[in-house]
């Protein structure tokens, strides 16, 4: 891998995972070597309380929420971050979608 690359994490709900795999990968993340729609993804459970005047993808403003979610990783050349987050907002159902996004080095930095 030549060049920066960041790693990107977003927690979407499990029946959403599929889309953001396909945005991420679509948008030029997740390109190791000679492979393309690299992803690793981890079960959980995410909580959350509405606020007034919110359009939640599930629950009602004031009601701490359950959901189950994936965090669903990949990583992505740091010039093509702004394309790959704008392809995630694009496809995600939460009006504010969490997602890490983490510095990486590489062989020759270390």
């Amino acid at each position: 891998m030549d060049g920066k690359f960041v790693k990107i994490a977003v927690y979407v709900p499990s029946s959403h995972a599929n889309s953001i795999r396909e945005a991420l990968a679509e948008a030029g993340a997740g390109h190791i070597g000679n492979y393309d729609y690299c992803s690793f993804t981890v079960k959980g459970v995410g909580r959350y309380r509405c606020g007034e005047g919110t359009k939640p993808f599930k629950g009602e403003p004031g009601q701490i929420e359950e959901i189950d979610e994936e965090r669903v990783e990949t990583i992505c050349p740091e010039e093509g971050i702004d394309k790959v987050l704008a392809a995630v907002k694009k496809v995600h159902p939460y009006e504010e979608p969490a997602v890490d996004i983490y510095p990486l080095l590489n062989e020759g930095q270390l």
